[in-house]
């Protein structure tokens, strides 16, 4: 299948603007714990993602075999549920800053681990971007750590750190994973599949209902109750829906060196979001940790240019 590289990047940085909300809703409801807001988030996906696919159910049921639903399920456990509670409790716990400097970690990790993919770029182009991508991620992190050190105790601050650490690990995981499922079913569009990895996530969230919801010793206002289901609903159709149809459709067009790379406008757009629900702009610090995480992805993208683009650019 052909690859579109302009078509690629832009549903990567897409997807990163829309992906980017998941680390304000924990601050935003942060009476609320990780079961409930993974619950919330999830049933409502899998709610949409049951609407969107009902038409189209007859045709799609009978090109999926126990391989492609036994892949959704490790899919939507890796990428979904687990991630989003892991990063849920590590914003709580650590503050959003320190989780999405470790999570911006995920395009190293990912480039890393795909260096060996049909279409990589050697390790030996690549490390000038990946080295400007740490360096923005370590200046976001001392920035982050120097501001938000006198949160919560330390073993809770640790918590949410490690919490942090599994989130990243996780969503590696799903992201490599993903990309070969992709890669192995071009018949079955990016957006189905999105929606296949929704329905699969919503029922696997039924089981966080109980503890959730039915067990849960803290009492909530009916106004919070409808502030969490709006806002749930907002991350489901936002992150999940448009966002995950944006990342297939990146995936499906990039190198996984490349898609790796991408990931790092959700952490991106997370700081930028998070800096408007706090009122501030960017210190001098943040602004330079932008610029070097940006300029390692445009230095990664231009390395994937095909030598004949090139040299026309350069004629």
């Amino acid at each position: 299948m052909k690859r579109s590289m302009g078509v690629g990047i832009a549903n990567g940085v897409a997807a990163g603007a829309l992906w980017g909300v998941v680390f304000l809703a924990p601050a935003m409801l942060h009476s609320f714990n990780a079961a409930q807001l993974s619950a919330g988030r999830y049933l409502v996906y899998g709610l949409i993602a049951v609407v969107l696919l009902a038409p189209r159910w007859r045709q799609l049921k009978d090109r999926l075999g126990w391989p492609e639903w036994r892949g959704l399920l490790w899919l939507s456990l890796a990428g979904n549920l687990v991630y989003f509670l892991l990063l849920a409790n590590a914003v709580q716990w650590a503050g959003g800053a320190a989780a999405s400097l470790i999570v911006g970690l995920i395009p190293v990790v990912v480039t890393l681990a795909g260096v060996r993919e049909e279409g990589a770029v050697p390790l030996r182009r690549l490390a000038p971007a990946l080295l400007l991508c740490l360096l923005g991620v370590a200046l976001v992190g001392y920035e982050a750590l120097m501001a938000e050190h006198a949160q919560g105790s330390a073993g809770r601050r640790l918590l949410g750190l490690l919490c942090a650490v599994g989130a990243l690990l996780s969503w590696a995981v799903y992201s490599i994973g993903n990309s070969r499922w992709l890669a192995r079913r071009p018949d079955l569009s990016g957006h189905d599949w999105s929606l296949l990895t929704g329905i699969t996530t919503g029922g696997l969230a039924l089981v966080l209902v109980p503890s959730a919801f039915l067990t849960s010793a803290t009492v909530h206002p009916p106004g919070e109750w409808l502030n969490f289901w709006l806002i749930s609903a907002g991350v489901a159709v936002v992150a999940s829906v448009l966002g995950n149809a944006c990342w297939n459709r990146a995936s499906r067009n990039l190198p996984l060196t490349l898609t790796g790379q991408m990931i790092v406008f959700e952490t991106l757009f997370a700081l930028l979001y998070g800096f408007a629900w706090q009122q501030r702009w960017p210190t001098l610090m943040e602004t330079v940790a932008i610029v070097c995480l940006v300029s390692g992805v445009l230095m990664c993208a231009h390395a994937h240019r095909p030598p004949a683009a090139v040299a026309e650019h350069v004629g």
